[in-house]
């Protein structure tokens, strides 16, 4: 009987009960970046590849022909954790919501993509996108959320806020989300891709920030090793990167290297020295249109 009841408080609870063969995320040590040109639009190619988890965009193309469970489910069933790919500090024309985004949320092109926005992540009136993207991801069955474009806090134009107050007001946008989507689904993965260095922001907090380090469950870090395509990552930020992403995982949490290499020279260098310093490796093309397995 305690069993019994157990199970339908975990069902009460929305808490998903473990799939067999389901991965671990503590077990994760392979990944899949993937974000356009699924082979016939399925997810068929991820689920025969291997990998212990893989980041799919919520859509086949980025517009409105999102993934559904049954696709979700099918894909987890082989083995693999899947996080859903979604922007929380820009928005792009092809995606739904552009046309419900008010005008005085944009605050100009992402610098190389001009079809993207910067978006004033910080307004509440932008949350109900964020939210309907979380939503999404927890009603199609994703593992968790790959949140992109945190840069906007540093790169956004023509702002009156100073950097720490950017800084910080992103944090409290991953704290939301974190909040909101475990509330729902207390299994339920949070993992920003770059600006690792936000763990030392604080406004009115000790370093580092515990606030950030508890919302998260790991950080994506594009351009470890090997910026696009076959360059060197020597810059001083680069090191930086590596440093900070080092620190949030000495702090317990899960990092994901993502090195962009064409030749199997660069790609070789890269998954050995992401896998030295203890990072998920992964190495694939500026596009993240295809999957490029590791050849041994």
């Amino acid at each position: 009987m305690k069993c019994i009841s157990f199970i339908i408080a975990l069902i009460l609870l929305r808490v998903p009960l473990a799939v067999a063969g389901e991965k671990a995320w503590d077990d994760v040590r392979t990944w899949v970046y993937q974000l356009c040109d699924y082979k016939d639009g399925k997810l068929d190619e991820i689920a025969g590849s291997g990998f212990d988890l893989a980041v799919v965009d919520l859509s086949r193309e980025g517009g409105s022909d999102y993934f559904t469970r049954e696709e979700i489910e099918k894909l987890k069933a082989s083995g693999t954790l899947v996080l859903a790919y979604f922007e929380i500090g820009a928005i792009e024309e092809g995606r739904p919501e552009w046309g419900s985004v008010p005008v005085d949320l944009k605050a100009g092109s992402v610098d190389g993509w001009p079809t993207e926005q910067y978006v004033k992540f910080w307004d509440d009136k932008w949350w109900p996108v964020v939210k309907g993207r979380v939503d999404r991801a927890l009603d199609a069955g994703f593992d968790g959320a790959y949140l992109d474009m945190i840069t906007t806090y540093e790169e956004i134009p023509g702002s009156d806020m100073m950097l720490e107050q950017r800084a910080n007001a992103m944090v409290d946008l991953i704290v939301r989300i974190s909040r909101y989507a475990k509330e729902k689904n207390p299994a339920f993965r949070i993992v920003p891709q770059n600006c690792p260095e936000l763990y030392t922001w604080t406004f009115a907090e000790p370093k580092p920030n515990r606030k950030y380090l508890d919302a998260i469950d790991g950080i994506g870090i594009e351009s470890v090793f090997y910026i696009a395509h076959d360059k060197p990552a020597k810059q001083a930020w680069c090191e930086e990167n590596r440093q900070n992403a080092l620190a949030i995982k000495r702090a317990g949490k899960m990092v994901f290297g993502i090195d962009y290499a064409k030749k199997s020279t660069c790609i070789a260098d890269a998954y050995k020295k992401l896998r030295a310093i203890g990072f998920v490796p992964y190495v694939s093309v500026r596009e993240l249109n295809v999957i490029v397995p590791e050849k041994p």
